[in-house]
């Protein structure tokens, strides 16, 4: 029997001209993952760069603008894929006005591949994105030290860069960290192992992120399946579909299995799985984050935006949020603003109740006395929402302890969040129900 490839998504950032649209071109291009048509149309937009020479970085800076000036200004997503792993990559831009567009890159992200140019060192966007990519809880970070051709293939300064990463790293709470010098532009390290570095006894940044461990990124401790629709196929012909009532989604935690005693939140009734079906038909049991359709014991009233959980380890429940919060909108965020909360499969109603501080990335340090959060801030806040929502930290489940604001008139997101630990979990108050 064979296994399904895995994936792992990652992004790479870092500050303006550090590499990175050509860091992912030379990926592509060593990894054999370019079709002839990619390859004649880098050909035909060489002389838009200048000096007739194929520019990588085309690869993924596809605005005209974006060539150009030589720049990233949107989040560009690239797919390929070798013998190990598939791969979804993100390329997110390095100004600091386009912050948020990097946080949109990374919210999914598995990996985040931060480039640091060997000449100019750990600059302050380097401990942005560092900063970005600790709030996020991208659970692996790799630091390419890009450009060592222009300093000599120079250990010293290899190592300079990484003591001052490290100086900083732990205040992040980021765990899991490796360092790799590479060449973008001319392929050192990056797919092929360099005859420049034999100080460097580490992967190739290829050969990390193909062994890369990512299976137990994903919360499997608590079971969480926000619902998305109730299915009802109508298939008379079917026997196994007479009568036929699923709840349908991704899940969002956790493992389930038939037989299981699950609760539906916020109403507090229990039941128990009865099926699991899938795209391939009937399963025993089923995990984050797959997407399926449970069919459960009793026709309890359910509909979108309920949530399904097990009775270990319960989520919290509550209309008074506490997050962390990037705003995204050129108009500053001020308390009493009134938006729509949309959190899993989930819309309500919220209104900003409190900006506590706004986060100084450069220093890490909270600014108590700032009143608003300006586009590319991240700040903490206190938000009340119409009903209650079912949520887990964000730190322990990035898909039930984030969210997204939006604007209710334009439909504008505004805002992308992340929810702090729940004061009280919830309690069954309808133990008697379940079987």
């Amino acid at each position: 029997m064979t296994h399904p490839i895995d994936i792992l998504r990652f992004n790479t950032c870092g500050s303006v001209d550090d590499g990175k649209s050509t860091l992912i071109g030379r990926l592509l291009y060593d990894a054999k993952s370019l079709m002839e048509d990619q390859i004649e149309a880098l050909e035909r937009s060489a002389d838009i760069t200048g000096g007739g020479a194929i520019n990588l970085a085309n690869l993924t800076d596809g605005l005209r603008a974006e060539r150009e000036q030589g720049i990233t200004i949107d989040v560009a997503y690239r797919y390929f894929a070798t013998p190990r792993r598939k791969f979804i990559i993100a390329d997110t831009p390095g100004h600091v006005q386009y912050t948020r567009n990097m946080v949109t890159g990374a919210s999914t992200a598995n990996l985040s591949v931060i480039l640091v140019d060997a000449r100019a060192g750990v600059i302050e966007q380097s401990r942005r994105h560092t900063c970005l990519a600790s709030l996020l809880r991208i659970p692996h970070l790799v630091v390419a030290v890009n450009k060592m051709d222009l300093v000599g293939w120079s250990e010293e300064r290899f190592t300079e860069i990484r003591d001052e990463f490290e100086e900083f790293l732990p205040r992040l709470d980021i765990k899991d960290v490796k360092f790799v010098p590479i060449s973008a532009l001319d392929g050192d390290n990056v797919v092929t192992p360099s005859p420049h570095t034999p100080w460097y006894v580490g992967p190739t940044l290829l050969g990390h992120l193909e062994t890369v461990h990512v299976a137990s990124d994903w919360n499997l401790d608590g079971f969480r399946f926000p619902v998305q629709w109730v299915n009802r196929p109508h298939n008379p012909g079917d026997p196994r579909l007479h009568d036929f009532r699923g709840v349908s989604g991704q899940i969002a935690g956790g493992i389930v299995r038939v037989g299981q005693k699950v609760m539906v939140l916020p109403g507090g009734f229990g039941t128990a799985v009865k099926q699991i079906w899938t795209y391939d038909g009937l399963v025993e049991e089923a995990f984050c984050p797959q997407s399926v359709t449970l069919v459960l014991e009793h026709d309890l009233d359910i509909s979108r935006g309920n949530m399904l959980v097990g009775y270990e380890n319960l989520p919290g429940a509550g209309v008074d949020l506490a997050a962390r919060l990037c705003w995204m909108h050129p108009r500053p965020l001020q308390p009493g603003r009134k938006y729509l909360l949309k959190h899993t499969t989930q819309t309500v109603h919220a209104i900003i109740t409190d900006i506590q501080h706004r986060l100084d990335i450069a220093t890490f340090e909270p600014d108590v006395s700032a009143p608003e959060l300006a586009m590319n801030d991240v700040g903490a806040i206190r938000v009340r929402t119409s009903k209650p929502v079912v949520y887990d930290g964000y730190a322990a489940n990035r898909l039930t302890g984030g969210f997204i604001l939006i604007e209710p008139g334009t439909n504008a997101t505004v805002g992308a969040g992340m929810l702090l630990p729940p004061r009280e979990v919830v309690r069954p108050e309808y133990d008697d129900f379940v079987i």
